[in-house]
């Protein structure tokens, strides 16, 4: 499917382009009053893979971001992909860029006989506030080793070599390597992409629906709670064993799979987070507007639908609202649990 092609001449959006029904899912108060509201859509999938809980508009086609790259790391494991498991859980991250993940990436790349001018990755500065500070501290500048996703395209140009495929435009949609990835996130979410576009990385990126994001994350998050030597449960194990490499300290996807024992998290950019769980069960939330901070408190809310214990969660559920350096309200997930659409499987 085409993009419409945008300019700064353009005021409105194209026509015939069609917008999510999304629903008010997080709102900041201040004081008591209602300041801002995040909207967007939300699900809840049973371990049996039926609907529990949905909020907005789940089946409206969107594109995960970063989200999708454990679904990546899986198709490449099942290319023949093997790295330690901190490794692995770099080659899923969207990581803050310390010297952890830095030295990660390369290590992924000396192990095959690769270097840094071999990724096709963007370049950017650190994605962590601390770790970009860092850097920029020591005179460092944009790299792709920096760039958040580095430890992703380190595995990529690993998996290419490994198999015999080019390295040089392993990015390219119709390389081997990405076609083997379509076809994984196909398998995994069991849905063909309404559209495909690229990510901010350079990666090919897929249109994919709430339900189909949670049924891979499910799966992933069973695999690796059986322990059943698949690709699925490698890529698991790895994240729930390093969350660290997944992310960074201070970050909340880290958190959550510290706090959550056998919880699979990915968040992606412009507000998204998927959490699967050891028994097949996942959530899904897409936060309308993209804002990150929204992300959390609707992602623990939903947790609750499927009748997770939460109050371990409680420190990053939500967020103050300071007034004068003191809290006056704060970042509250709203009452969208009360107003859901009835679980109608057959609709969803």
């Amino acid at each position: 499917m085409p993009s419409p092609v945008f300019s700064a001449a353009h005021t409105a959006a194209p026509a015939g382009l069609s917008l999510p029904q999304h629903t008010p899912l997080v709102a900041a108060v201040r004081d008591g009053l209602v300041e801002s509201v995040h909207y967007g859509s939300a699900l809840a999938l049973a371990a049996d893979g039926t609907v529990a809980a949905s909020a907005g508009d789940p089946l409206a086609p969107f594109y995960p971001r970063s989200a999708l790259k454990p679904l990546q790391a899986v198709a490449m494991v099942r290319a023949g992909l093997e790295l330690p498991a901190d490794l692995l859980a770099l080659a899923a991250a969207s990581h803050s860029g310390a010297a952890e993940h830095r030295d990660g990436a390369l290590r992924i790349l000396e192990l095959h006989g690769l270097a840094p001018t071999d990724l096709e990755n963007s370049t950017d500065l650190p994605y962590g506030t601390a770790e970009r500070e860092d850097w920029l501290r020591t005179g460092g500048s944009a790299t792709r080793i920096t760039q958040n996703c580095s430890g992703k395209h380190a595995a990529m140009v690993a998996t290419c070599l490994i198999n015999g495929w080019p390295v040089q435009g392993y990015l390219d949609p119709s390389h081997p390597l990405q076609q083997l990835v379509a076809r994984t996130v196909t398998d995994l979410t069991g849905e063909e992409p309404a559209a495909v576009s690229t990510d901010g990385c350079g990666t090919p990126l897929f249109a994919l629906t709430l339900r189909g994001m949670a049924r891979a994350f499910g799966r992933i998050a069973k695999a690796a709670a059986d322990d059943d030597g698949s690709p699925e449960a490698a890529v698991g194990l790895a994240m729930q064993q390093h969350p660290g490499m997944v992310a960074g300290d201070g970050r909340d996807v880290t958190g959550l799979m510290r706090l959550l024992p056998g919880a699979v998290a990915k968040d992606g950019f412009e507000g998204v987070q998927l959490v699967g769980l050891p028994d097949g069960s996942a959530v899904a939330v897409k936060i309308s507007d993209g804002g990150d901070r929204a992300r959390m408190p609707a992602t623990v809310r939903l947790l609750e639908a499927l009748g997770v214990e939460t109050e371990p969660l409680a420190g990053i559920a939500t967020a103050p609202v300071l007034g004068g350096g003191h809290e006056v309200g704060r970042l509250l997930a709203t009452d969208f649990l009360n107003h859901l659409s009835a679980p109608v499987n057959e609709a969803l």
